[in-house]
């Protein structure tokens, strides 16, 4: 269909920035100072019971955590989220809406993961993270008044891959058992295996083509990387046994056809899998676009859908 008018918006705004004369090296800490300053936290947020920062012991160092409790009693399943910014730049603030409406909407404690970020870390490190928060949630759910037999987990974009390699892992190695992975956009490929998505969207869609080549050149050490599976879930050469699963694509999104072939190779492999394409839409409609695109609010529903539906009953 059209582009949504909501998202042919934010694209108009973004084109009518000021732009440099003469093209400017990317730069890590460049483009999170910049997104710092232009990102603005929504003046009404969804209504929860509590909202706590912590940290949780990791690989290097203690890992920042923001812990979302709904309203109510426990135990509540638990949701681990993860977000954007291909490895290398966001934070959880710009996830503070959503996770708020997945928290209140599921009546689910959620867990939003401030990985280390490349290319100060790179892979491993953002994926070890989240590992560790996964095997941390599951030790003291109950003093979180969670569950730890109901564990979800979910991401956008670059978080979608972490939540996709985080399920692998816990697969691989006898881990925390994972009832729901939500992977939104993930990233699952490269860009230059020649999916026609990002032919078709590869400039001027909010998420282009020269980001996630300059994205994969700061998060992976090296190109043997790239046929790692724990970096590329479609690498992966059994994807059975994994946790069923809720893929959200955007139409209007260079990592479109990647995250619908991970939905159907999930489900070849006898996962159950429910893929949804949010026509019209553009990147980052679920976390950082959240109030600036009305369907978020359906995503955010079939996530607390799905949550329920995988995590509703105490185990």
């Amino acid at each position: 269909m059209p582009l949504h008018p909501e998202a042919q918006l934010i694209i108009d705004r973004a084109g009518a920035a000021e732009q440099p004369a003469q093209p400017v090296e990317l730069d890590a800490a460049t483009m999170r100072e910049q997104f710092r300053t232009t990102w603005i936290m929504p003046q009404t947020l969804p209504s929860v019971g509590s909202v706590v920062d912590t940290t949780v012991p990791g690989p290097a160092g203690d890992i920042p955590v923001r812990i979302y409790t709904p309203e109510g009693e426990g135990p509540f399943p638990a949701f681990i989220w993860l977000h954007g910014g291909g490895w290398t730049i966001g934070c959880l603030d710009e996830n503070e809406y959503s996770c708020r409406a997945v928290c209140a909407a599921a009546g689910a404690v959620v867990v939003s993961v401030d990985y280390r970020l490349a290319p100060e870390h790179r892979y491993p490190a953002a994926a070890d993270d989240c590992y560790a928060v996964l095997t941390w949630l599951h030790e003291h759910a109950a003093t979180l008044g969670a569950d730890p037999g109901r564990l979800a987990i979910g991401g956008e974009s670059a978080g979608g891959n972490l939540a996709a390699v985080t399920s692998l892992r816990a697969r691989d190695h006898a881990g925390p058992r994972i009832s729901l992975q939500v992977l939104v956009s993930p990233v699952v490929a490269h860009p230059d295996e020649g999916r026609v998505s990002y032919a078709d969207y590869s400039e001027g869609y909010f998420l282009s083509k020269d980001s996630m080549d300059w994205f994969f050149t700061q998060y992976p050490r090296d190109a043997n990387d790239l046929a790692d599976p724990y970096l590329l879930p479609l690498r992966a050469r059994d994807l059975s046994g994994l946790p069923r699963a809720l893929v959200l694509e955007a139409e209007y999104d260079v990592l479109r056809d990647e995250g619908e072939e991970y939905a159907r190779a999930l489900a070849a492999a006898g996962v159950e899998t429910s893929l949804v394409q949010f026509d019209g839409l553009i990147h980052g409609f679920f976390g950082l676009l959240a109030t600036d695109l009305t369907d978020a609010a359906r995503a955010h529903a079939l996530v607390a859908d799905a949550i329920r539906a995988a995590c509703g009953a105490e185990r």
